[in-house]
């Protein structure tokens, strides 16, 4: 069962292997089933690979990623916590972007650790357990 979503910055990190600790510990927590994306992170990925179609190593890396690693679909629980989230950070003048909102509530809604590199950019939303394993 998993316990900890990889945002899109440490599934990125991962693949292109600037940190082996990094790919090592999201092997482990994948062979132990304890790490998914979200279906937001697979989007997320897949466009930065289509931004540079020259990539062949960075698509075949990519791709055998995202075979392996198990991807959560987008659930009503997480758009109920979407809508709410994204109108509080607009009119607080902190919004965080919408995609980085998503991937966040669905980390609340899945009751799961949201694994990032960005801490400081996440750090606001009220609930939201992080960790980053790029340390």
């Amino acid at each position: 069962m998993p316990r900890y979503l990889l945002d899109t910055d440490i599934c990125s990190y991962a693949v292109k292997r600037k940190i082996p600790s990094l790919f090592e510990r999201i092997k482990l927590a994948m062979l132990a089933d304890e790490a998914c994306i979200s279906v937001i992170t697979r989007g997320e990925l897949l466009y930065g690979l289509a931004l540079v179609p020259q990539a062949t190593a960075l698509r075949s890396a990519i791709l055998a990623f995202l075979e392996e690693i198990p991807c959560l679909p987008w659930t009503a629980r997480a758009a109920d916590q979407y809508g709410p989230l994204r109108a509080q950070q607009r009119l607080s003048g902190r919004p965080i972007g919408y995609i980085d909102t998503q991937i966040a509530t669905h980390a609340l809604a899945e009751d799961l650790v949201l694994v990032t590199n960005n801490i400081r950019h996440y750090q606001q939303i009220p609930g939201l357990v992080l960790e980053n394993w790029a340390e």
